[in-house]
């Protein structure tokens, strides 16, 4: 057994080392895309990122980030390299894990005193496994990037790999020793991601078989099922009770203390953690005293439990200090439930519900909100929780989201037709097909079996799929993966072996999978479209599924038995058959994994805030147009003058307050509002009509005429009845703006904008800005913007504003006359610039910016994957150098537009970045400069490859998607430009084009 123990140990360190190695060799250098820019900025400040926080993730990659020595560009890298070591650890106690389970599939007089060819065998069937697992597309994708999926990995491991130490620890004191450090370290795991607990069922099965051995009593299934029973409770006694309940019972003490008592604010918190404590304390000392072991040690698990959440504390202690990203502003007890329950995000339906076709009937209040009011010293109610009584609800709704355009997605799913009600069947069959098919079925096939491309929705491949007959763009997209499904194969294997071996371990393998994979798929209760794959959620189900390809390992060399009778070389040829499994998964996935040289999402974030004149605003809406801005400026100090304001987050009061308030070398905004104006439940929504209390007549003409937005900001304020219409129902008056048409009498010294604006505009300025609102009714957060607007025209247009590129156009109010582009950002001027749908180019300031302002590094490189995200933002840029280059032609400057053009192909070329759909309108404007050469270059290029995807779309029967749309739009435009200019090449594309001239009716 000394002998099996040192192995174990050097070669899991040795695996440890290769997995490592890899996450180190491939890992980003700086902040990826969606979270990872807020995650790494909150870390370096200890700053407070959305809900619901992460605050042991954050206090650790501080940490990480001294390494960095003072240099702001590599404090990022450091952080990541947290995830790499995180995730080197998780395949470390995946290999221990695998060896503790394998030896338990080994003859049972064999277990105890495992031969040299035992040996073999359990290290090979460990390595193959967790070798497998680190190579695995959705694990090596969180490994290398400053997520918090790669440290909950790690935390599951870890309780995994000491649950089943703790079982072979025969002594009780130091088995017990091992129980309180899960309860510490699942305490921990709070602070970074709840994933973790859901391992709980599987590990209360281990307790479960240990005492039943203890006993010497056979295992029953009634048994087992209430120890997972158990295991089930303690996960929602942890999120429901102790996460958000013990804040929330907090938060009423508080408002017992402040507002019955008249007590100072915090006096209801202090005085119930002191309850809290003193209660444990005498607790575990009655238990002590009285010898009641179990109670004792539950009580102990269960402080240390609480000990790891405690992490959250700086949640609360670091809001009050109001940093710079400081979301939802956790600062009392109140807040911070909230936060904890990530209310902002609403909820799921899980056993009972409304279906997408349901419509409420009425509303009920539920419970009271309150916040905080420093004038009054203590919590006012300011709103009602409600709950919307529907006309359909169904058990166990899976088809609920009314979203957007998520019922017409459910309906296309289902084969539903418009105005079909949907049932029962329906509601399982979009479970089956959607939730369990689309969403987790397809990731495990990624894993396991191969990837069909990196673009959103691809599908995975089955070993017969090769790239011949595939278009050039996906046989080449170097997310496409081919495992043949040998990994899928082994891990299938491995399965049975462990049925027919050891039913102990495979219903704890089983339990690993199912509640991991999933279980969550039915707790999580996916709506129909997700803004990206969340394969990352399910990493906890590929983990256990890396068990069973290692019990693979033991299954073969079984088969290798029939025929070779020596032990050593059945277990020395089992691995080396399998060796190719790890190694073909490492070999596929570097290409796509391998992010060591790509800068270009924090470069596209600078060239965004360098787009902006000194002092400005932006107004910017989602993730990867907002946190990269917020690394960049928090980490790397670049272009601090300028105040990133996110649309979303707009809408909440907390958000105004801090936009109110300096930040580094950015002044407050200019908004005129108070906080009685914008407080919770204050003007959330604005209704676009005619105001009743003026009477029809007077009411139609000002409809008709327009509204002053410094009026009716004033009015507002006031709480004038002109703009309220009363509302019983909820207690307040709804706000009303009294017509579409607003107007701002201009207040602006011509000489401060001529330098800016077109030249000879700054001489004739009119006397007002007019617009119509493109909507009938808008929330706060648009609100907010009209209010900066008016505001900063009251200062004299002070403060630029500036519309980022990626913005919705509803969130433009109206404005797109108004705006003028000057790289990668939409100025707000005082005239009327452009037509209507087609913004204003300043040819002037957009050309300095483009060629002088902007980072591009390593974008031209055709080795470094950039995935569908990045290839999104590459598509903004090719648009923005495109129209830069089109309204220098139409200004007759031909010379500055073909380096425009050149200087864009040559930044991002094709065999680094594909052309994208925009790239088609290059070919005219490349003509038009004289670059003949190249414009057939690129349209030769597209043509050939929208030819190949129409093909493909036809042959797959996918007659109906964006993809196929666009490949016709481009091949019709390519024929269009070349019969304008008499191009002999566009007789054969007008050809290609004639085939599909059915599929452009």
């Amino acid at each position: 057994m000394q002998h099996f123990q040192r192995m174990n140990t050097i070669v899991g360190w040795l695996v440890f080392l290769i997995a490592t190695t890899v996450y180190w060799l491939t890992l980003e250098p700086t902040a990826s895309f969606w979270d990872c820019g807020e995650f790494i900025a909150c870390s370096y400040k200890l700053e407070v990122p959305h809900p619901p926080g992460a605050p042991f993730f954050l206090l650790f990659n501080r940490l990480f980030s001294f390494l960095a020595a003072g240099d702001v560009y590599k404090v990022a890298y450091y952080i990541n390299l947290s995830s790499a070591l995180a995730s080197g650890f998780t395949i470390l106690f995946l290999f221990w894990s695998i060896s503790m389970l394998a030896l338990k599939l080994l003859p049972a007089e064999r277990r105890q005193a495992p031969s040299a060819a035992d040996t073999l065998l359990v290290i090979g069937a460990s390595s193959i496994g967790a070798l497998a697992y680190a190579f695995s597309d959705s694990f090596w994708f969180s490994a290398v990037e400053a997520e918090v999926y790669a440290m909950s990995s790690f935390f599951t491991a870890f309780v995994i790999w000491a649950m089943l130490k703790w079982e072979r620890e025969s002594d009780v004191q130091k088995a017990q020793r091992w129980l309180l450090l899960i309860a510490y370290m699942v305490g921990l795991s709070i602070g970074v991601h709840i994933l973790n607990l859901v391992c709980l069922p599987a590990l209360a099965l281990i307790y479960y078989y240990k005492k039943q051995q203890e006993k010497q009593a056979a295992p029953t299934l009634w048994g087992a099922l209430w120890a997972m029973a158990i295991g089930g409770a303690i996960i929602l006694a942890i999120i429901v009770f102790i996460i958000p309940g013990l804040p929330e019972l907090a938060g009423k003490f508080e408002i017992f203390f402040v507002n019955s008592l008249g007590l100072p604010f915090n006096s209801g918190l202090i005085f119930f953690s002191l309850l809290l404590l003193g209660g444990l304390v005498w607790a575990l000392v009655f238990s002590l005293r009285k010898q009641k072991h179990a109670l004792h040690l539950a009580l102990l698990m269960l402080t240390l439990v609480l000990i790891g959440y405690g992490s959250y504390g700086i949640v609360l202690i670091r809001a009050q200090f109001n940093p710079p990203i400081n979301e939802n502003a956790p600062s009392d007890a109140i807040r911070i439930v909230s936060y904890l329950k990530r209310e902002q995000y609403g909820d799921r339906p899980l056993l009972y519900g409304p279906v997408f076709t349901a419509r409420p009937i009425r509303s009920e209040k539920v419970a009271p909100l309150y916040r905080k009011d420093e004038a009054q010293g203590k919590y006012v109610i300011y709103d009602y929780k409600e709950k919307y009584i529907y006309n359909k609800n169904m058990l166990f709704p899976r088809i609920y989201s009314r979203e957007g355009n998520h019922g017409r997605v459910y309906r296309q799913i289902l084969g539903l037709r418009e105005g079909e009600e949907p049932t029962f069947a329906d509601n399982i069959a979009f479970l089956l097909k959607h939730q369990i098919g689309h969403m987790y079925f397809r990731y495990f096939m990624w894993n396991f079996a191969g990837r069909e491309s990196d673009i959103q929705n691809a599908g995975f491949l089955a070993p017969w799929d090769s790239n011949q007959d595939l278009p050039e763009l996906l046989a080449k997209n170097k997310g496409r993966n081919q495992y043949y499904s040998l990994p899928l194969l082994l891990g299938i294997l491995g399965l049975f072996f462990a049925y027919g071996r050891n039913r102990q371990v495979f219903y704890f393998t089983l339990l690993l999978f199912f509640f991991m994979g999933i279980a969550l798929v039915l707790y999580l209760n996916s709506p129909p479209v997700e803004p990206r794959e969340r394969d990352y959620i399910y990493v906890g189900s590929f983990y256990a599924f890396a068990m069973w390809i290692g019990f693979g390992v033991m299954a073969l060399a079984d088969l290798v038995g029939s025929f070779l009778k020596n032990k050593q070389l059945q277990a020395a040829l089992a691995t080396v058959l399998c060796l190719p499994v790890p190694g073909i998964m490492a070999a596929e996935g570097w290409d796509d994994h391998d992010r060591s040289d790509r800068y270009f999402q924090i470069d596209i974030a600078k060239n965004i805030l360098n787009s902006c004149a000194p002092n400005a605003i932006l107004f910017t809406a989602g993730d990867n147009d907002t946190f990269p801005l917020w690394y960049v400026q928090e980490v790397e100090g670049f272009r601090t003058d300028v105040r990133v304001c996110n649309l979303s987050l707009f809408a909440t009061d907390w958000y105004i307050s801090q936009m109110k308030r300096q930040v580094y070398e950015s002044a407050p905004l200019p908004i005129s509002m108070e906080e009685k104006d914008f407080a919770a439940g204050v003007n959330e929504q604005v209704i676009v009509t005619p105001a009743p209390q003026l009477g029809e007549t007077q009411a139609k003409a000002l409809y008709e005429k327009g509204v002053d937005l410094n009026t009716f900001f004033k009015l507002l304020q006031e709480n004038h009845p002109v703009v309220r219409v009363p509302n019983p129902e909820y207690g307040q008056a709804i706000a009303i703006l009294p017509s579409n048409k607003v107007y701002l009498k201009l207040n602006l010294n011509p000489e401060k904008v001529k330098n800016w604006l077109p030249a000879g505009k700054a001489e004739d300025l009119p006397a007002q800005m007019e617009w119509t609102l493109p909507t009938g009714q808008f929330f706060k957060n648009s609100l907010a913007v009209l209010n900066v607007i008016a505001t900063n025209n009251a200062n004299g247009w002070e403060r630029p504003i500036y519309f980022a590129p990626t913005l919705g156009s509803s969130d433009y109010m109206g404005l797109e006359p108004y705006l003028q582009v000057e790289g990668f950002a939409y100025r707000l001027t005082p005239i009327k610039l452009g037509a209507a749908g087609d913004l204003f180019v300043n040819t002037d300031i957009m050309y300095e910016t483009m060629m002088q302002k902007t980072f591009w590094r390593n974008l031209d490189r055709p080795d470094i994957h950039y995935n569908e995200d990045y290839r999104r933002f590459v598509l903004i840029a090719r648009n923005a150098f495109a129209r830069l280059a089109e309204q220098l032609i139409m200004e007759g400057k031909k010379d500055k537009a073909q380096k425009v053009l050149l200087e864009s192909l040559r930044l991002m070329p094709d065999a680094s970045v594909p052309y994208d759909v925009y790239s088609v309108q290059y070919i005219q404007l490349l003509l038009l400069v004289d670059e003949t050469t190249k414009a057939k270059e690129i349209a030769e290029v597209m043509a050939r490859r929208a030819k190949e995807e129409i093909e493909y779309a036809l042959r797959q029967q996918d007659l109906y998607s964006n993809n196929l749309m666009a490949n016709l739009y481009t091949l019709n435009h390519i024929v269009q430009v070349f019969e304008q200019y008499k191009l002999p090449e566009a007789t054969q594309y007008k050809q290609w084009l004639q085939k599909y001239e059915g599929l452009l009716q």
